[in-house]
């Protein structure tokens, strides 16, 4: 009797062998890929960072508001272009972009970093240059920048921006079903636009009466940044704040872009950031679609503007995008879709295991009933 106990032992042993062999590299598989996933992915927004004008040692908050480039489409185009792709401004060499959720990556989005230096609750309202990029007819590669930025405007390409994993919003009012205009908020906005031979101004042209010049193109080399913030006055985490220090969480980031020559008026020096003048001026920068003839600049600049609004909360930023998003239903039959497809191809894997281990385990009862009729009596 004790033999046929430890031979029954033993076939119990065989079968969790070959069921560990055969979940091994399942195990492994699914270890390595949650430490990847620990190392390269991110889930954004669970975590709130706390801005103000006057960041502690403590790292409570910080006045660092970091805008980040992401890639340019079109939907009269489906080749997708980095930043780096036009002659844009460009980021020093030394930043770099965050951590790409699983999500971005699945959806090819190329998050950089960007030049536009942001700090909370400063500079508000002052116009300051980024960089300036000058275009030499005589030199070849400089007409192949301005062409390739001229097509991208033709073909209406949209940036995409980033502040504190929020998407950057172009906010204009549109036709509703009503019949009357509704705010519309756009996670993109144009590099720029075009008005044609007739000066019918096309696509983000007709957003300004001053862009009419016929056959030019008015690329959109400044944005108004307009920030709101959530105080906390109200809440636990603002009970930090000193009473000189403002601060605050982001609940939307929106901006308008504009075109605006900045050599009408000259500026006071070639080393000064103020392009207060020139956008006060507001003189757009237009292009002519035709081969470049004389020297051009093109300047970049941006103004940042900071709003206190507590009648949002962090938790519901989102609100407003998700209201501007057309086909916002649930889509029933797609989750059912999924769910059949799932359903069905993990039972269709569960019953291919459990045919295999059963195979197994009859094989191994079989060997041993032969080894028990071979020691009978």
């Amino acid at each position: 009797q004790k033999k046929r106990e430890s031979e029954k032992n033993c076939r119990e042993n065989r079968v969790l062998i070959c069921i560990t062999k055969m979940l091994r590299p399942s195990l492994l598989l699914g270890l390595a890929l949650i430490w990847t996933g620990s190392e390269g992915f991110y889930l954004p927004g669970l975590a709130p960072v706390t801005y103000c004008d006057k960041p502690s040692a403590g790292g409570q908050c910080t006045d660092d508001i970091k805008l980040y480039v992401n890639r340019l489409n079109s939907e009269e185009s489906v080749i997708p272009y980095e930043y780096e792709h036009f002659d844009f401004c460009q980021a020093p060499v030394d930043q770099s972009g965050p951590a790409e959720n699983l999500g971005q990556v699945v959806f090819g989005e190329r998050i950089r970093p960007s030049p536009y230096d942001i700090k909370f609750n400063k500079d508000a309202g002052i116009c300051r240059t980024i960089c300036t990029k000058s275009y030499d007819p005589s030199n070849k590669d400089d007409l192949t920048k301005m062409e390739f930025l001229k097509k991208g405007m033709a073909m209406n390409y949209q940036h995409h921006w980033i502040v504190d994993n929020m998407p950057v919003t172009w906010c204009y009012q549109v036709v509703g079903p009503s019949g009357g205009e509704e705010p519309y908020c756009a996670t993109g906005f144009p590099m720029g636009c075009y008005v044609d031979e007739k000066k019918q101004q096309k696509d983000a042209c007709v957003i300004s009466r001053d862009y009419n010049q016929a056959d030019h193109f008015y690329v959109f080399n400044h944005v108004d940044i307009q920030i709101t913030y959530h105080s906390g006055k109200t809440e636990d985490w603002g009970k930090y704040f000193q009473s000189d220090e403002t601060g605050g969480r982001i609940v939307s980031v929106k901006l308008t872009p504009r075109s605006i020559d900045h050599s009408h008026p000259k500026q006071q020096s070639k080393d000064s950031t103020d392009c207060t003048s020139s956008l006060q001026a507001g003189i757009p920068m237009a292009i002519p679609k035709r081969a470049l003839k004389n020297k051009m600049d093109i300047t970049y600049s941006y103004t940042v503007s900071f709003k206190e609004d507590n009648s949002i909360k962090w938790s519901s930023r989102w609100d407003y995008i998700l209201e501007s998003m057309p086909h916002t239903n649930i889509q029933w039959f797609s989750i059912l879709n999924s769910l059949v497809i799932v359903l069905f191809l993990s039972g269709m894997v569960a019953m291919i295991l459990l045919r295999t281990l059963h195979k197994d385990i009859a094989r191994y009862n079989q060997i041993d009933s032969g080894e028990d009729a071979q020691e009978g009596p």
